[in-house]
Formats: structure tokens, sequence, C-alpha cells
């Protein structure tokens, strides 16, 4: 199965969806609990149907949904088709959906020595030593962000070693980041945009708004 690439995906006229890190994602304005069940169980239909499995998220307002070829480790053709129809059931059912709303939020840790650190951090958070893959640490439950390690050269504290990789839709980086520094941010280093914009609070403390786009 092919990983599409980040024009892939534009060119494919997911009008719902977004790319955010490595899958697709999605808003459905339900509005209310009962039109957000039969939504959902429209879609686990859908996925029976295509042998293909997306997360769903049902709250009383909204559904959210994450579409990923694990197999692949990206998003793929067949995510793509079961975008397009679960997007054709939404608007069936009257339910519009909300791109600018999707976000994913991941942690990063500058270290020099990850083998040192890396079974310290899935132990805490997933509860697993093991459960790294690469640079990664991501709980297959998904009760926490990913955490990824950032390779550095050996320093010492106060040198800040998190910082937040805040993942918005690419046509709504701009605004989110103007947002930031309205309320007291700045932007540090725009070099990488709109890959990445380096942001920081009145204090300095860092953070990245992050898009697919120039990846």
């Amino acid at each position: 199965m092919t990983i599409l690439s980040t024009q892939d995906i534009l060119d494919a006229g997911l009008d719902d969806w977004r790319k955010l890190a490595q899958a697709l994602h999605a808003r459905f304005l339900t509005r209310d609990f009962a039109t957000g069940l039969a939504f959902v169980s429209a879609i686990g239909e859908l996925a029976e149907e295509a042998g293909h499995h997306p997360d769903v998220t049902l709250t009383y307002p909204h559904v959210d949904v994450r579409l990923l070829s694990h197999d692949a480790s990206g998003v793929t053709g067949r995510d793509v088709e079961l975008a397009r129809r679960i997007s054709r059931v939404a608007a069936g059912q009257g339910v519009p959906a909300d791109p600018a709303a999707p976000a994913v939020v991941e942690l990063a840790l500058d270290t020099a020595d990850v083998a040192a650190i890396g079974p310290f951090w899935a132990a805490l958070l997933t509860g697993d030593a093991g459960a790294r893959d690469g640079d990664d640490i991501e709980d297959p439950g998904g009760r926490v962000p990913l955490l990824w390690f950032q390779h550095t050269d050996a320093h010492e504290t106060p040198r800040q070693r998190f910082h937040l990789d805040v993942w918005v839709p690419h046509d709504a980086a701009e605004g989110r980041i103007a947002a930031a520094v309205a309320a007291g941010g700045r932007v540090v280093d725009d070099a990488a945009a709109p890959s990445f914009t380096v942001l920081a609070d009145a204090e300095g403390n860092r953070a990245c708004v992050c898009t697919i786009l120039d990846r």
C-alpha cells in the first residue's frame, strides 16, 4: 500500500478533512448526541464494508474522525476513499464539517541520549518501557500525546528541553500564529514556515505551530 504525498492529499479535494502529522482528521458538527450516535453508527457500517476502521470520538456537540493506514504507517488511497464516503454520509445527514477545528499536540524532548532516557518516558507515559518506535513514544491506547525525541548536543539545564508541537490545518496556521502573537507571544523563527513556525511566550518558553506543507 503506497503512502500518499502531501500534494496527493491536497489534490484529492477532501474539503472536510485536513492532514495533521501522520493522519487525516475531520470534525463533524452533529450538535446533539442522538445525531452524533446515528452518524457514528453510519461510519461503523462504512468501516465494516471497507475493512478499514477509523478512530472515532463521539461527544455531545461533535464527532471527531481520524484516518490512518497503520500497516503502512501513513495515509493511503483507502483512507482517502473512506474519507470521501464518510463526507457523503455526513452531507446526507445534514451534518456539516468544521475543517479549521482539528488539532494535534505532540511533545518534543531534546536529548543527546535517546537510549538512556527513552525507556523511562515510555514506561512513565504508557506503562511499557518498550513502547517505542524509533524516536517516538506513542501510547497505543491514545491516552497521552505522542512524545518524540529531538536529537541535540549534550547541554546543561535550564536550557529548555521540552516544547510543544501544535499541528493545525495548513489553512488555519496563519490565524493561529496571529492569535498567539496577539495574546502576548512572539515569532522566534519562521525560516521553515509553513512547515513549522517557532513561537515563544513572554518568558521565552517555546512551541511550534506545525503544518503538513513543505514536508
